[in-house]
């Protein structure tokens, strides 16, 4: 598969995973986590905020590498 095909697929795996993600995100949120103190809403916030982007780092990789040559 050439690179900008793969960065297409994972592109659109990437907005699909995200959109999912922040659905699923939201659900947690609305239902566990307005009952908390402020400071461990912020601090869970902010792990649910950057947490998406460990998934996604192997699609990354694998989008970014080099065409292999002919």
């Amino acid at each position: 598969m050439t690179r900008r095909a793969r960065k297409f697929v994972g592109a659109v795996t990437m907005v699909i995973f995200v959109c999912v993600y922040a659905l699923v995100t939201m659900a947690i949120v609305q239902g566990r986590v307005q009952d908390l103190p402020k400071l461990v809403q912020m601090l869970v916030y902010a792990v649910l905020g950057i947490g998406w982007i460990i998934p996604l780092m192997p699609l990354i990789r694998w989008m970014e590498r080099p065409d292999e040559p002919r």
